[in-house]
């Protein structure tokens, strides 16, 4: 890992990129501004998981502001979200807010766009995926208060990623087809495990394992795991019709949505997706995206387009 030139006209070339890619990049550039003006914001609610039942209650919009809000992440120990969010400029930077005092903070302040800010496994730092203006697309880590920016990885075209250990991740490469990469740190080795893969990969609760969603059809979406210690790959569950975004519970049911509900499934049972309870009538969520729960289960994040 290399330090980031403090300049902020980065001069950064990643000449390995295909120019498929930079045609690709371009799309999504495109598409997160899309984003922006359509507007999306982050749910926070209290998550009440018993053996047959899920209910959630007592909704507050953490970030209530206009434009994109989203791709949000807990702090494993802390009350703490992070997530990426859209300046008036339509430039991602990362914010945080503790769900204990009600404070929003900036994270990062930059020239670059921040997306996907993940809390490292030793806690000392927030990863996330650089854009630049240059289409350069890296992974790199701030420490926790948004300073001393590092280069994790710039040989890929990163969209999104999760830590398996300390030395260990798996990464959502884009391309065509987008693929599955598990890469270890330490020697560079760099395996190809899926093609065709969504956006939603998770660290598998109580497993050596990686959640991924592999879009084997135009009908088709499961849901996969990687097992890190074997580098086998097997089936969990179909996903609900059309959606990617999901998460796991500490018990290891998982949680998705068809956009306006969320339901939950328990792997390994014949059992269809039971639908989460609302306990209180609340303003009606639409839209539903991108799902984040707290280590001890207890508090959901949730995104919604506002539009």
């Amino acid at each position: 890992m290399r330090k980031l030139p403090t300049s902020p006209a980065i001069a950064h070339q990643n000449h390995s990129i295909m120019k498929y890619a930079l045609l690709f990049l371009s799309v999504l550039l495109a598409a997160f501004a899309g984003m922006a003006q359509t507007g999306s914001e982050i749910y926070l609610f209290d998550l009440s998981v018993k053996k047959e039942k899920i209910s959630m209650e007592n909704p507050v919009n953490i970030t209530n502001h206009p434009g994109y809000d989203n791709q949000p992440s807990f702090h494993p120990d802390q009350p703490i979200i992070y997530y990426s969010s859209f300046d008036a400029e339509g430039r991602a930077d990362i914010r945080s807010y503790n769900y204990k005092t009600k404070a929003s903070l900036d994270v990062t302040k930059t020239p670059e766009r921040e997306y996907s800010p993940t809390v490292t496994p030793d806690q000392g730092h927030l990863s996330c995926i650089i854009q630049r203006d240059n289409n350069a697309q890296d992974l790199g880590k701030y420490t926790l208060d948004g300073k001393e920016p590092t280069v994790i990885i710039d040989n890929l075209t990163v969209g999104y990623h999760v830590w398996a250990d300390n030395s260990h991740l798996a990464l959502f490469v884009l391309g065509t087809p987008n693929t599955l990469h598990y890469l270890r740190l330490p020697t560079q080795s760099d395996t190809i495990v899926a093609e065709g893969i969504g956006r939603s990969l998770h660290k598998v609760p109580g497993e050596p394992a990686i959640s991924f969603v592999h879009k084997i059809s135009n009908t088709l979406w499961m849901i996969k795991k990687l097992n890190t210690h074997t580098m086998t790959v097997s089936d969990v569950t179909p996903t609900i019709q059309d959606r990617e975004d999901l998460c796991w519970l500490p018990d290891g049911r998982i949680l998705m949505s068809d956009g306006t509900k969320l339901y939950f499934i328990t792997p390994g049972q014949e059992t269809p997706w039971k639908e989460v309870r609302i306990s209180k009538p609340m303003p009606a969520l639409k839209g539903i995206t991108r799902l984040a729960i707290s280590t001890d289960g207890k508090k959901l994040a949730v995104v919604v387009s506002e539009n």
